[in-house]
């Protein structure tokens, strides 16, 4: 592809992944599924602008307006805009460079126009950040949130969100059923990709750079599974023992029903449930390559379907990882930030609570509730057990610290009964876990 050709795509790309629903990763999947001839090299190129403009969409938004020579500028022109400031902005080109690319050849730009021209040269020799710019701008974030995220975050803000404006890195889990972590790094190594330990999750690696995981022979062995070394530790906190009955209530894709099997060794009964059908039943391609044989994949129709009556009081471990705001994973998700409305999150919460109380149903007594998100606000996490605890008189908070010494061994970073993880102080996603026991 030529350079204007890739400028192209990545504009493309952009306004396929702001008109769907999709995350951006999934949304890039599919626009390079249907482009089976864009090679790997230029695919790269293409992610890399894109998430450039993603990034840092709210700077980029900032020297727009205020650069943008007439009327607000339209919505279907907002991308292509956006690409234009991220090129002088953050890669460093010229006006010229980026004018000759902007050519109208074939599969290139359209030429620019003159108010586009304008703001070339307003935006020439400025830089991204700006003293003008308020701190949910310079740290990329809707504004609606400022109260709740310092109210969340407290002295430790800035430095969380400017993690979260960072490009996270990639994690493995290594599948227990197959490898342990030293034959997984040398399996890696001979495929050319260096891994270490990550430093808490005891069966995680950390590889560098970005490799094409996918297609290496120790990821369709099934030795190894991508996935964030917070997810990893919600998954072994859950304490899930062999010959037990465990239900992951929220299970998605699968992943941390992965997790628990290895953990269970194969040994016991893990159903699988999610109100989203076919990507529960597209988890079956994942199991089969781990060589998990133990679970029992279940589409529910609600968080309130029939199936959790019939099955109350029948799990030792039921596992709620929970829909949420997704803020602890903004560094993967830049998009997702700006999808979120101040009425998203009040029917989150509600159908957050609505789902803790019916999957509480299906834990026996002497058995474990264990609720996780992958979100940074007290409403979601805290507050959501607090409500919980007010109603459900039988379950009691287990403090994290000392399920950790049980279930991964040693001291945990837990600052109190629940575990927060975040991309500053322990370099994962940002997660909340609480462990709740029912009484015998």
């Amino acid at each position: 592809m030529t350079p204007g050709a890739r400028l192209q795509a990545a504009i493309e790309l952009l306004a396929s992944i702001h008109a769907g629903t999709a995350p951006a990763d999934r949304a890039a999947h599919e626009f390079f599924r249907a482009r089976r001839y864009i090679g790997g090299g230029d695919r790269r190129e293409v992610l890399g602008l894109t998430y450039a403009v993603l990034r840092a969409r709210a700077r980029l938004d900032w020297w727009i307006a205020r650069a943008w020579p007439a009327e607000a500028p339209r919505s279907e022109e907002t991308d292509r805009l956006r690409l234009v400031a991220a090129l002088l902005l953050i890669e460093g080109w010229n006006a010229d460079r980026v004018a000759g690319s902007f050519d109208g050849g074939q599969y290139r730009p359209a030429p620019l126009s003159r108010e586009e021209r304008a703001l070339l040269k307003a935006l020439a020799g400025q830089t991204l950040d700006h003293p003008e710019q308020p701190d949910w701008v310079r740290f990329e974030y809707p504004e609606w949130l400022d109260a709740p995220l310092r109210a969340a975050l407290g002295d430790r803000f800035e430095s969380e969100m400017r993690a979260l404006m960072e490009e996270a890195a990639t994690d493995i889990r290594v599948n227990a059923l197959k490898a342990d972590r030293t034959a997984a790094i040398r399996a890696l190594k001979a495929e050319k990709v260096e891994a270490r330990p990550t430093s808490l999750s005891p069966w995680g690696l950390r590889v560098e750079g970005r490799p094409p995981l996918a297609s290496l022979e120790v990821f369709k062995s099934g030795a190894i599974e991508v996935q964030d070394e917070g997810s990893q530790l919600v998954a072994l906190l859950t304490d899930a023992r062999p010959g037990q009955r465990v239900v992951d209530f929220c299970a998605g894709a699968g992943g941390k029903t992965l997790a628990l099997a290895a953990q269970m060794q194969n040994k016991g009964h893990i159903v699988a449930c999610d109100v989203l059908e076919g990507r529960i039943l597209r988890a079956s391609t994942r199991l089969r390559r781990a060589g998990v044989h133990n679970v029992e994949r279940r589409a529910l129709s609600t968080e309130r379907d029939p199936w959790v009556k019939r099955h109350a009081a029948a799990f030792d471990r039921v596992l709620v990882d929970a829909p949420c705001s997704g803020s602890g994973t903004w560094r993967r998700n830049p998009d997702q930030k700006w999808r979120l409305a101040p009425g998203d999150l009040e029917e989150l919460l509600a159908l957050q609570e609505s789902i803790l109380k019916s999957a509480a149903r299906l834990v026996k007594q002497g058995g474990r509730l264990v609720y996780a998100t992958c979100a940074l606000l007290p409403a979601e996490n805290e507050g959501q057990i607090r409500r919980f605890l007010e109603t459900h008189d039988k379950f009691h908070v287990v403090p994290v610290a000392d399920v950790w010494r049980t279930a991964i061994g040693g001291e945990g970073p837990a600052e109190s009964e629940f575990l927060r993880l975040s991309p500053a102080r322990q370099g994962t996603d940002g997660f909340f876990v609480a462990v709740l026991e029912r009484e015998k």
